[in-house]
């Protein structure tokens, strides 16, 4: 299969679709994109990272920092001090999403006026539709 080809929709037709499913999964997720987007420069300590994601909880930024290093994306490093100090770094695997990731990060700081100015086009047309639906016409 190209990577060009579709992907059968139809479930069971792909035998690969499920873990392909799963992985997209996470690294669809926005902790993971963060994550990974935050580490692209350096190694960063566990409450460094948590910084400059921003809004990420101890426990969400621990579990998103295992599944990536369970897939392979992330090392952790413990550094033999009192408090043991961690760092997390990028492995070849993980520098090599992160290239696609930040073109999306980038494309989407590239059309974010464009993203805005469609919403709110779209919820005052959402807005004016319900100002003209009355008690007799709502079902």
């Amino acid at each position: 299969m190209r990577m060009t080809d579709p992907i059968p929709l139809q479930p069971g037709t792909y035998p690969g679709c499920g873990p392909v499913k799963e992985v997209l999964g996470r690294m669809g997720d926005k902790w993971t994109i963060l994550a990974i987007t935050a580490l692209v420069e350096q190694p960063r300590r566990f409450n460094e990272l948590k910084r400059s994601i921003g809004g990420i909880s101890q426990q969400m930024l621990t579990r998103t920092l295992k599944a990536l290093e369970r897939d392979g994306m992330v090392t952790r490093k413990v550094h033999p001090s009192v408090p043991p100090q961690v760092e997390y770094s990028l492995t070849d695997l993980g520098k090599s999403l992160a290239v696609p990731l930040m073109q999306l990060a980038t494309w989407v700081v590239d059309h974010m006026s464009e993203i805005e100015g469609s919403r709110e086009l779209h919820d005052r047309r959402e807005e004016k539709l319900r100002g003209n639906i009355t008690p007799a016409h709502q079902g």
